[in-house]
């Protein structure tokens, strides 16, 4: 038990009164009332609340239908945003749930929390740092920094040494002074800006929202434009408000404003990115954030940590070098393993030599960090393992000489070395003594860190799909260069060198040069992981960041896209917007092709959205401009659209596509919807005059909205080329369907439809089949413009 007194009960009174203890305020920066809020509270929403109001004032519910995209678009974006609030207040670096601290001379058990500066901590192998300080005793201490710095070798630590909080004692055991508590500790510095809210970058909301804020201008004032012709149509505003034709004019001219209002993309879009995120979760990757799943499809740069990720945290014996015939060697090696003190390298030998019957002791001095070397005696003599520089230090013999040198050429290539050495007289080392000096040099064990199996593999897919990767550690620059070379970073098989992170500028623009030239980095602190980040997105690239631990954090909140391990620090999980549960870096192909298919499909299924947008606004301005009745009513549009674009949407939104990712989704949308939205204009102001729309507007609306299904089944068939039986299937089930629609009475008389004799059919006929020659010829038209960024990989 240390003999440090600690502090008294008044002392820690007065720092806990003093605000001085280790507790951290772990909320985020949106409380739940605002997430409902922001929801709730749009200009959308009040468009389309005040548009469901006016519909539900004239008595026609039928025509409010549209209301309920509303309420589950609510629904989804209330529940992905509070779900990421919870996961954000769940960022906890500490896992300890307890501390042992030194207080009036007794040892106490106490909750991080409660820890103050100046506790005496006591901390022994297999304990989380809770605070950061001083060392004050220590005993063999080794302390592992890996998640907090990227260096994966265990530190040693000494005397007035600091220690800081996150970190894990993996060897000996200590005492320290609490220095800093609390927002002052290291790790809790790192993670202060990650606990910030914020969404990945989607380029699919971003091009619907620029749409919808388009839209959002011109909404109001066509609104009241549109409510007023139509009191006009119905006699002027004395006549409508006398009667019941008001009622008739707020329908006809909410029909107009919800025909405009592209809602259901939007409802689609979260729930494409919820499907992917649910056949990626049976993968064993979490998506915390929905639009995650596209960014990938978008990537074109994956900055990779070495440290769990490229490998898995763990070391291995990949290679035995004898130096000296010795038939006892791996024997006494497997032994040796035994009495290393369950550190990483013995762990590491023991496991490299599973199969070799350990030689049979005597006796042993156990493993000390201080000493770094080990020994044991059998019945044929006595021998060493440790570190190479200690076992022959100051020796210039050849055998020597020829032991260091082959141990620089190892060390230069990132692995660690020890060396086996046998006593010279047989006997046994004493621990209170220097080693002899005649140690005889028998082998070497080659210790690398264990690469993950399917790591070459997946960096070898994304060289296929032109995303450029960079390793970017906290470990030695030699080290990582060794591990980027051994999964044949570039390909092609030539050796890499490391670039020393202390070297990089901080200016973005010079940062940028070196990151043309250079894929390899070491000495990485967080900050630069973060600058690195920001510079490559300086330049335009789309940045994947991959890592597992608290000093990652910070630059997986800021890429593109955060991509943590699952046996990684709970602070990268939290902030990062794709969990790899299992570890396994081949599930990235995965989440690209789900991220792939969500941008491929929705940019088709786009394109049936913004055509109903841009011919609704077509026809708004018309009626506005001409007086006339609007040619359709609320549950018109409910029938047409559910048929044509809701339906079939839903469906081609679902199927595999690996087409690979082309930036311009939202000008390539617009250039085929608002032509194809145009002729669609056209074609329903045309019908409906054909059709009688002065002298009989019921039957007018009844064979526009056949004449609309007709027209917008055939855009339907365009966009699902090439065609499957399953989509032809589809197509033929929604006709049958729109027939029906006319066909069956109370589904007839729920839409308001008349019956439509043979005369009016052929005239819708005639229209649709105009339509039809014009939406072709755009269409291959749009192909041919857009085929070079189409092409399919």
């Amino acid at each position: 038990m240390t003999s440090l007194e600690g502090l008294n009960a008044e002392q820690v009174k007065e720092r806990v009164a003093a605000g001085r203890t280790n507790a951290v305020d772990d909320s985020t920066s949106r409380s739940i009332g605002t997430i409902l809020r922001a929801n709730i509270f749009t200009l959308f929403n009040l468009i389309l609340t005040t548009a469901l109001v006016l519909v539900l004032i004239t008595g026609r519910w039928p025509d409010a239908v549209f209301g309920f995209v509303m309420l589950i678009n609510i629904a989804i974006g209330v529940f992905t945003e509070i779900k990421a609030k919870r996961t954000l207040d769940r960022l906890s670096i500490l896992a300890a749930p307890h501390a042992l601290v030194v207080r009036d001379g007794q040892r106490k058990e106490i909750a991080l929390g409660d820890v103050v500066i100046d506790d005496i901590v006591i901390i022994a192998t297999g304990d989380q740092v809770p605070a950061d300080g001083t060392c004050l005793e220590v005993t063999g201490l080794e302390v592992d920094e890996s998640l907090l710095t990227g260096e994966s070798k265990p530190v040693h630590k000494s005397i007035d040494d600091e220690v800081l909080s996150g970190s894990a004692v993996v060897a000996g055991s200590g005492t320290y002074r609490v220095t800093r508590v609390g927002a002052d500790g290291y790790a809790n510095k790192l993670t202060a800006a990650a606990k910030q809210y914020s969404r990945a970058r989607s380029e699919l909301q971003e091009g619907i929202n620029k749409i919808l804020k388009v839209v959002s201008l011109m909404i109001v004032p066509i609104a009241l434009l549109l409510a007023n012709s139509q009191l006009q149509a119905k006699g002027g505003w004395s006549q409508a408000l006398a009667g019941e034709h008001w009622k008739d004019a707020i329908v006809a001219a909410v029909a107009g404003v919800v025909g405009m209002i592209p809602d259901g993309l939007v409802l689609l879009t979260s729930l494409n990115f919820a499907l992917a995120a649910m056949l990626l979760a049976r993968s064993k990757v979490l998506v915390q954030e929905l639009p995650a799943v596209e960014v990938l499809a978008r990537v074109d740069v994956l900055c990779l940590d070495k440290t769990g990720t490229i490998t898995d945290g763990s070391i291995r014996l990949t290679e035995i070098r004898e130096l000296a015939v010795d038939a006892n060697a791996r024997s006494v090696l497997a032994a040796l393993a035994g009495v290393g003190g369950g550190n990483a390298t013995s762990s590491a030998l023991a496991q490299g030599l599973k199969d070799e019957a350990p030689a049979s002791l005597t006796d042993q001095v156990p493993f000390s960090s201080a000493r770094k070397w080990s020994a044991i005696a059998t019945r044929e003599g006595a021998w060493v393992l440790g570190a190479p520089e200690v076992l022959l230090a100051s020796r210039t013999d050849g055998a020597a000489q020829g032991a260091l040198d082959q141990v620089k050429t190892i060390a230069d290539t990132g692995a660690r070395v020890v060396l086996l050495a046998r006593s010279s007289n047989g006997a046994l080392p004493s621990a209170r003594q220097p080693l002899p000096g005649d140690l005889i040099p028998v082998l070497i064990a080659v210790l690398g860190e264990h690469i993950r199996e399917d790591a070459a593999e997946t960096l070898a897919y994304f060289r296929k799909q032109h995303v450029s990767a960079k390793v970017i550690s906290g470990d030695n620059p030699d080290t990582v260069a060794a591990i980027a070379t051994r999964v044949d970073l570039h390909g092609d098989g030539r050796q890499l060198v490391g670039y020393d992170a202390r070297e990089l500028p901080e200016d973005l623009d010079e940062l940028a040069a070196v990151l043309e030239e250079h894929d390899v980095f070491g000495r990485v602190v967080p900050e630069q992981k973060r600058a690195i980040v920001h510079s490559l997105q300086r330049t335009g690239r789309v940045v994947a960041m991959t890592g597992d631990g608290v000093n990652d954090s910070l630059a997986l909140k800021d890429a593109d896209l955060g991509i943590a391990m699952g046996n990684g620090a709970a602070a990268t999980k939290a902030v990062a917007r794709i969990v790899l549960l299992d570890g396994k870096f081949s599930r990235l192909p995965g989440v690209l092709g789900q991220g792939r298919r969500v941008m491929a499909n929705m940019e088709r299924v786009s394109t049936l959205f913004l055509t109903k947008t841009t011919y609704s606004f077509l026809l708004a301005l018309a009626v506005v401009a001409l007086s006339w009745p609007y040619p359709f009513l609320p549950r018109h549009l409910t029938l047409a659209s559910s048929l044509t674009i809701g339906i079939p949407a839903f469906f081609l939104a679902l199927p595999p596509n690996n087409r690979r990712y082309v930036a311009g989704f939202l000008k390539r949308v617009l250039t085929f919807a608002i032509p194809i939205g145009l002729v669609l204009g056209v074609a329903i102001l045309t019908a409906y005059t054909l059709l009688g729309g002065s002298q009989d507007p019921a039957m007018a609306r009844t064979a526009t909205t056949a004449m609309l299904i007709a027209a917008g089944l055939w855009i339907v068939a365009v966009l699902a080329r090439p065609w499957a039986p399953w989509k032809v299937g589809m197509i033929v089930a929604l006709a049958v369907a729109g027939i029906a629609a006319y066909q069956i009475g109370f589904v007839r008389n729920f839409f308001m439809l008349e019956t439509v004799d043979a005369h009016h059919w052929y005239q819708v006929a005639a229209c649709a089949a105009g339509c039809w020659i014009l939406i072709e010829i755009i269409y291959r038209w749009h192909q041919r413009r857009w085929a070079r960024d189409t092409k399919v990989s």
